[in-house]
């Protein structure tokens, strides 16, 4: 039996790849909120793109909560939240509704039933050693002008860290609206690290800047403010 030759034309287009401060690929999904395309609904905000593995499933039920608890924080920073998992709308919706039943919690942003995993390719949430069907615990965090900042992966067995999750976003946002660069651990009001001299001439500036705590002529914080 001949095996039929695939033309160039016939095969599926390549999935980009996820490079940080790279393009976010842009997708249109249902979701609990009706049709979404990316590039349309994140109108100039930094959105927050998380998958949880599967609905009514107990670790993603307080993942959701958290997020549902931190949402209006997320929005004063101009920061949209979607999540994705590979589960058909009606279990969304009848989950979020369990939730808000149970937990008190009101779920308000939008869940991408993601059956035929289009949106878990392209943005490589399914890791088969993990599960063929189900996604791992991946956070995705895509800036105004739609490029990938910042990415963070969980196994299925293990929650996510909200306060680490708003750090990022807070720290991605100081090194974008001041030119700095964000140490270890730094956390909103902390000091903030220049960026090194790239000449000598430069290097003995640095040392002589009035303002900054220099440690040595590549290392020099400053606070904000």
């Amino acid at each position: 039996m001949n095996t039929p030759i695939l033309s160039e034309e016939s095969l599926p287009p390549p999935i980009p790849r996820l490079e940080l401060n790279g393009p976010a690929p842009d997708f249109e999904a249902v979701t609990t909120q009706g049709m979404i395309r990316l590039s349309n609904w994140q109108k100039d905000k930094w959105v927050i793109l998380f998958s949880h593995p599967a609905d009514f499933t107990p670790v993603c039920t307080t993942e959701f909560i958290e997020f549902a608890k931190r949402h209006e924080e997320m929005e004063s920073k101009g920061v949209a939240l979607i999540a994705c998992s590979i589960d058909s709308v009606y279990s969304h919706i009848a989950w979020v509704r369990n939730i808000e039943e149970k937990f008190g919690v009101k779920i308000r942003f939008p869940v991408i039933a993601d059956l035929d995993q289009k949106v878990a390719q392209l943005y490589r949430m399914v890791h088969t050693p993990s599960a063929a069907t189900a996604t791992v615990r991946c956070v995705f965090f895509i800036d105004p002008k739609r490029n990938l900042r910042a990415m963070i992966y969980y196994p299925l067995n293990v929650g996510r860290n909200f306060d680490e999750i708003t750090r990022v976003i807070d720290a991605l946002q100081t090194v974008d609206k001041y030119g700095v660069a964000c140490p270890a651990n730094w956390t909103p009001g902390q000091d903030v690290i220049m960026p090194p001299p790239a000449t000598v001439q430069a290097a003995e500036e640095r040392v002589n800047t009035p303002g900054l705590q220099i440690t040595d002529w590549y290392f020099s914080k400053k606070k904000l403010g």
